[in-house]
């Protein structure tokens, strides 16, 4: 039994037969055309944009039946390509200079710019690579006269590969994959977002699956963990067959508790938010007991498209957010973009660590224009319900002096247009690098309220990425250091009266959670999945158990040893509610 690892993009546990599919870019055979059917070619190529074009719009209309609005924006990102001259006007260039067939020259343009995206060190750039091969592929068909998305029956199957394009992982869904497993992509790209939104079962970034895995295999994915096991034992198979029927019963019982209120068993509530990238997303945390929205990341708007969204493409889908909240907290963060968040491609000089470079409020203060596109677009839709913002990677008051400043700004100038915002909404900031937890005492006297982002916050304490398989390891949400950051921010925002929460990945850990609530937190902001885990937790515990766990959790001196420590408690207090699946 061989044992792989890659990032757990869209949950669930699945076994079954592997079909391995090959989805390297085509390349065409160079074909050399006489001098007077090169105007024909060209025509040729030109008949096939408009037909690809069609194409994309009919699956950009399917896709918003079967996924919503936001999802099917891949498709509007495609078709956005196909009309970018950067990227076609080379193709007819190497028609008529080369005179060579369409099909030849779509191949080797669209090739180049796959391996350079492919080759980029920036994570965000290299999930394009399967964009462009995507689009490749479609025209190419096009071009040959075949027709896209006749694959067969894949019912129970797990479908491998070095990558998926976006349409191949929607036409997997609808033959009736059970899961997927790629070697390449990240958790931000078009694949995994359509993969989330179709709910099946997904890992991404799974190193060597093409070169161990063939079709026919038995598979277990674990995509709860991002674990894929290969042709395991019978104890194996029968020990996740347990957990496939154990996860089925949990979330039955979960699906109970939806409608109940999130109060500790001695009455005191705790907000439980989701974490959301469209505004689709809502009626799912609303439908599964969540009560608003924690975490709106706001740069997945720019990340589906090839240009920057306009302000009413902004103020549009925050105003559906209020409309679908009905009065219910929606706290939007401006652009965190960088690092691995966005293309270095359109940047002079890409930046050689984006991660400590120019990003999140970083960039928003580089980019005036576009931070004061985004703010007008906020507060417009702050007047048709409550809503908060915030502010991500602040690292100084003058950070948050400077950006609470162009936020009067935007209002002073929206007044003098004739739309006068009334109110300001509640301004607050990321808690997300030791330095604001340090100096949260200040930061509290100032901001309106605090959200701990512990993705961040782990990884600028300790010094780890977490998307580094050789030093993941070091990646620990219970590290004493990060505990003390987090004790010493809720201090601050108690003795200021600052309302904090937390919503980072941590936050969505029922475990976890529970330290939390011990520690002070009194609202979970997660991914939305992990709402209902998230309140049968709560439900099940009173706040002097979490207070004892969380003090005795800060006097142990390893990472390991409170993990086990939080684990062993909870399950000894409330098993029912921490059993959802075994444990390795």
């Amino acid at each position: 039994m061989a044992t792989l690892h890659g990032i757990a993009v869209s949950k669930g546990v699945v076994i079954g037969r592997a079909i391995v599919f090959d989805a390297g870019s085509r390349r065409m055979p160079r074909r050399t055309l006489p001098a007077d059917r090169i105007d024909d070619e060209l025509a040729r190529f030109e008949a096939a944009s408009v037909e690809a074009v069609d194409s994309l719009k009919r699956a950009h209309e399917t896709a918003r039946e079967e996924m919503g609005d936001e999802a099917a924006r891949v498709f509007l990102f495609h078709l956005g390509m196909l009309q970018d001259k950067e990227l076609v006007a080379p193709v007819r260039k190497m028609i008529r200079n080369q005179q060579v067939s369409a099909e030849y020259a779509v191949s080797e343009i669209f090739g180049q710019w796959e391996r350079r995206f492919a080759a980029s060190s920036d994570s965000m750039f290299q999930t394009k690579a399967d964009d462009v091969r995507d689009l490749a592929d479609r025209l190419v068909s096009t071009l040959l006269g075949e027709t896209q998305g006749t694959i067969g029956d894949l019912t129970g199957m797990v479908v491998v590969g070095r990558d998926l394009t976006p349409s191949q992982t929607i036409e997997a869904a609808r033959a009736g994959a059970a899961a997927i497993v790629t070697s390449l992509g990240g958790p931000t790209s078009h694949t995994a977002i359509v993969a989330k939104a179709l709910h099946l079962p997904a890992i991404v970034g799974c190193s060597g699956v093409t070169r161990t895995v063939q079709s026919g295999d038995q598979l277990i994915v674990d995509a709860d963990k991002g674990t894929l096991l290969v042709d395991p034992d019978e104890e194996t198979l029968a020990e996740y067959a347990h957990i496939i029927e154990q996860r089925e019963t949990y979330h039955l019982t979960l699906d109970e508790i939806a409608g109940l209120e999130a109060q500790t068993s001695d009455g005191v509530s705790i907000g439980l938010h989701g974490n959301i990238e469209f505004p689709d997303e809502i009626s799912d945390v609303l439908r599964i007991g969540g009560s608003g929205v924690g975490l709106y990341r706001t740069e997945f708007l720019y990340l589906t498209s090839r240009t920057e969204p306009t302000e009413e493409e902004q103020y549009t889908a925050y105003a559906r957010c209020v409309e679908l909240l009905d009065g219910g907290p929606l706290t939007i963060r401006t652009l965190d973009l960088g690092a691995d968040k966005y293309t270095q491609s359109r940047e002079e000089i890409p930046e050689r660590n984006p991660f400590l470079g120019c990003r999140s409020i970083r960039l928003s203060f580089h980019r005036i224009a576009s931070f004061k596109t985004q703010l007008r677009a906020i507060l417009r839709a702050s007047r048709l319900g409550p809503l908060r913002i915030m502010f991500p990677l602040i690292t100084s008051i003058e950070e948050f002096r400077r950006a609470r400043l162009i936020v009067h700004d935007v209002m002073e100038d929206l007044a003098e247009e004739g739309q006068p915002i009334t109110q300001t909404p509640p301004i607050g900031m990321m808690i997300e690098v030791p330095s604001a937890a340090l100096l949260s005492e200040q930061f509290a006297r100032e901001a309106d309220f605090f959200s701990i982002g512990t993705n961040d916050l782990v990884q600028y304490t300790l010094a780890v990425d977490r998307t580094n398989e050789r030093v993941a390891h070091l990646y620990q949400p219970t590290h004493p250091a990060v505990l003390q950051l987090i004790r010493q921010v809720v201090a601050a925002a108690q003795n200021h009266k600052v309302p904090v929460s937390c919503c980072g990945e941590s936050a969505g850990d029922p475990e976890f959670a529970l330290l939390l609530i011990g520690l002070g937190v009194r609202t979970l902001s997660a991914t939305p999945d992990s709402i209902p885990a998230l309140k049968r937790a709560v439900r099940s515990v009173d706040i002097r158990t979490c207070e004892r766990i969380a003090d005795k959790a800060l006097t142990l001196d390893s990472a390991p040893e409170i993990a086990t420590f939080i684990r062993d408690r909870a399950r000894k207090i409330a098993p029912e509610a921490f059993d959802g699946r075994s444990d390795e």
